[in-house]
């Protein structure tokens, strides 16, 4: 069909009634958000772009005729819109490109969602990390690029499906295709190197989230909304623990049993790295814990070392540590 085609893809043969259409189902998010309902007797269907086949359907979400023909022909009970550009720095220059994912696609998508639920997946760098904790209802003020774009989403989206939600969500990690696919377990090389010392930004406080976690929330979030139509409007969901990035590097050394003496921390904030990071946008997530839709997060040693030790250049730890 025109706009968007299918992989190798197979239907289940006991396909459940609830339907879910997971957006950037080749991403580090939308993995675990299309496992997540997989596995919870929904039928779940995922889409991507450049990584999308053979397991997933690939469909450009800038093409309006093949997003209206996607829904139409799937009829889904649920949209996840994971699909993003996420990357702060490529955001600042790739500008356009951004905006036309982030903001227009989302917003073309939320219309054409009428009468589904649609829940928007955007960022905690919508605040300016200046005063925190923020709640739900506090006053956005993003300091780059990417947090603008997605504000902007999330009042395009809200504007155009009053019924959809937004979930906020901080720093993502779990169980990625290479370590550069998340900021946390990127950090690992660096963990690695042992030898040679190295620095580690030391400034900016972060509360990593697993994206096994979050894809819960997503999940309990679709399943009461089926229920409950006043689920709707805008939702933070969060890791508890808070680090810089070179305390996340010493937690994954010790994770594994490696020596973390080289890593050096960096107190000094270096100008013109890149876009601007808030120092600390920790997120209140009060209304998911009121509707009793939030999770305990699975702690960052635990969730760290199952997303990372496939990436250990001896195997062997594993008998050391599970065993």
């Amino acid at each position: 069909m025109p706009g968007y085609e299918y992989g190798d893809y197979e239907e289940n043969v006991d396909i459940p009634y609830r339907r879910v259409l997971v957006t950037g189902a080749t991403g580090l998010l939308g993995r675990a958000v299309y496992k997540e309902f997989q596995n919870n007797a929904w039928h779940t269907l995922g889409t991507g772009y450049s990584r999308a086949r053979p397991r997933f359907l690939r469909c450009d979400l800038t093409d309006e005729a093949a997003v209206r023909g996607l829904i139409q022909d799937f009829q889904p009970h649920v949209i996840v819109h994971c699909a993003a550009e996420r990357r702060p720095d490529v955001v600042e220059r790739h500008t356009e490109a951004a905006l036309n994912l982030n903001v227009h696609a989302s917003g073309m998508l939320a219309k054409e969602a009428a009468g589904i639920f649609f829940l928007y997946i955007s960022t905690d760098y919508v605040f300016d990390g200046r005063n925190p904790p923020y709640g739900e209802d506090d006053a956005p003020n993003p300091l780059n690029v990417y947090g603008k774009s997605k504000l902007e989403g999330e009042r395009e989206v809200l504007r155009q499906n009053p019924g959809a939600a937004v979930l906020r969500v901080p720093i993502l990690y779990g169980e990625v295709e290479r370590v550069q696919e998340s900021a946390v377990t990127v950090l690992w090389d660096k963990v690695q190197e042992g030898a040679e010392s190295c620095t580690v930004e030391h400034c900016q406080q972060r509360f990593p989230t697993y994206v096994n976690d979050v894809a819960r929330v997503c999940r309990q979030m679709a399943e009461r909304r089926l229920e409950d139509p006043s689920i709707r409007g805008i939702f933070h969901f969060s890791g508890k623990e808070q680090m810089t990035k070179y305390e996340m590097a010493c937690a994954i050394a010790d994770a594994f049993n490696l020596p973390s003496s080289h890593l050096i921390p960096m107190t000094d904030q270096t100008a013109g790295s890149g876009a601007q990071r808030p120092h600390n946008a920790q997120l209140h997530c009060s209304r998911l814990e009121l509707l009793g839709l939030s999770v305990e997060p699975v702690s960052f040693k635990m969730a760290v070392r199952d997303s990372l030790w496939p990436f250990l250049y001896d195997k062997r730890w594993r008998q050391t540590v599970f065993h």
